[in-house]
């Protein structure tokens, strides 16, 4: 029987509730599919700032680094929002992905049918939706120096090299000849430099590529389009700012921001965690929706174990979960025919993969 080692990152908030539910859901799928996951806990965000007196212990580093995969929850809240950028939860969080060198972050949006009336976007317009957006994670404006803010002049500095561009653009052809072949670059190439290395990069790319059509969007535009035409779209890629801002209007094509998983990879262990934040004005309650930390850990499967047997059974018992009726609270006005707490969510799909 293969073993595997994950490290968990419940965080705070909501974190320990879905983490929790997505454990359930793994244990289920791989008990029935032939292999063992070993669970080690570690501490970050705001309860490692209470506990350890620093956003990113380096017992965190260390052991997801000798882990085979990190399933994360989310981190912070307004408890450590006033503490110095250094001490942050946000600031961990950041240093924690330039630790494991995770350049590519994966943030498919894909619509349910079952939930295609929850989306503000008319079903005809969203119906069959099915976009993979490539995100750069390490490099662009969150990370570049020199910043500062000295109370009257405040700058950042968005840098990125062609080494960089070409890697995370590799990984978004190489999803791209898995998928439909279209790619689209979204940049902002009118007005800044940076863009502008970024689009001649992929462009030279491309030709390593022939089978895949390659399209350029200005981010403006792109958002714009999400929301007008998001069925155009097949693989997205692009930088850290703009990635970050189209993933979350991407969350209300879909409907809720509860249903987007997402994949941190790169060159060392890489990391999957849903997109929404920590949530703590409904921390306890038990209303949290855990499907998009559920397909998180699907994905890890799917990416970093290669147990795909196992993916497909968490994937399709959640669409068949969806389709009988079930929903979280936040997704209740939409054909709901029970409304399941978060623990119960996670019981109905661990149910249907045993059926």
């Amino acid at each position: 029987m293969k073993n595997y080692n994950i490290s968990i990152i419940k965080g705070d908030g909501i974190g320990p509730e879905i983490v929790d539910e997505a454990i359930k859901v793994l244990d289920a799928a791989s008990k029935k599919c032939g292999f063992k996951l070993d669970y080690k806990e570690y501490l970050m965000g705001g309860i490692a700032i209470d506990t350890t007196g620093v956003p990113l212990p380096q017992e965190t580093i260390d052991g997801v680094l000798a882990s085979d995969a990190c399933l994360f929850g989310a981190i912070g809240g307004e408890k450590w929002d006033t503490l110095p950028r250094e001490l942050r939860p946000e600031t961990g969080l950041l240093k924690f992905r330039e630790e494991m060198g995770v350049y590519a972050n994966l943030r498919p949006a894909i619509i349910y049918d079952e939930l295609v009336n929850a989306s503000t976007l008319k079903p005809e317009v969203i119906k069959g939706v099915d976009i993979m957006i490539v995100r750069e994670l390490i490099g662009g404006i969150y990370f570049g120096k020199p910043r500062e803010n000295d109370g009257f002049k405040a700058f950042n500095t968005m840098v990125y090299t062609k080494p960089e561009i070409i890697r995370i653009g590799k990984t978004a052809f190489e999803l791209a000849m898995k998928r439909d072949k279209r790619v689209c670059s979204v940049d902002k190439a009118n007005v800044l430099e940076v863009s502008q290395l970024w689009r001649d990069t992929m462009n030279e790319l491309s030709k390593d590529y022939p089978e895949v059509t390659l399209s350029h969007m200005y981010v403006d535009n792109a958002a714009m389009q999400l929301v007008r035409n998001p069925k155009q779209f097949d693989v997205i890629v692009t930088g850290n700012i703009f990635g970050d801002i189209l993933s979350d209007t991407a969350s209300m094509v879909v409907g809720s921001i509860g249903l987007l998983p997402s994949a941190s990879t790169g060159d060392k262990t890489a990391i999957y965690e849903p997109i929404h934040g920590s949530a703590p004005d409904i921390a306890g309650q038990g209303i949290a929706n855990p499907l998009a930390t559920i397909v998180s850990a699907a994905m890890m499967l799917r990416y970093s174990l290669n147990e795909i047997k196992a993916a497909d059974m968490i994937e399709d018992a959640i669409k068949a979960v969806l389709k009988d009726g079930y929903r979280t609270k936040d997704l209740a006005a939409y054909d709901a025919k029970e409304v399941l707490n978060t623990s119960s969510m996670g019981d109905i799909i661990v149910k249907y993969i045993n059926a």
